[in-house]
């Protein structure tokens, strides 16, 4: 049985930082083209960086610069660094697995910025 579960969201100051987690379970993060998708209240999802098994890595334009995907084979997880946040980035986040057209969603993490 396949599990992504996200955590490390919370409420944050502009121009904050959070780190999401999302550990896996039942695949390896490390053979799978992995994603941190976003949806805000009354807007599409969105993917915001994704990152294949090769390590290559790709952004929204808008958080170029600001977060960084990144994997850690060991503990089979995979992180977003969230720096200079604003209050564009409130949204619900959400990490995704995918191989030979199959996709696995984990259950989201709430990320609030406001002062």
């Amino acid at each position: 049985q396949v599990q992504l579960v996200e955590s490390g969201g919370g409420l944050v100051q502009p121009g904050g930082s959070l780190r999401l987690s999302c550990a896996a379970s039942g695949i390896i993060v490390s053979i799978y083209a992995m994603g941190w998708y976003r949806q805000a209240p009354g807007k599409q999802r969105e993917l915001v960086a994704g990152m294949t098994s090769g390590r290559g890595t790709n952004y929204a334009d808008s958080v170029k610069g600001r977060f960084t995907i990144s994997r850690d084979n060991a503990k089979n997880t995979v992180y977003l660094q969230m720096n200079s946040l604003k209050p564009e980035d409130t949204a619900v986040y959400y990490c995704k697995a995918n191989r030979f057209a199959t996709d696995y969603w984990g259950q989201g993490t709430q990320v609030t910025v406001s002062s």
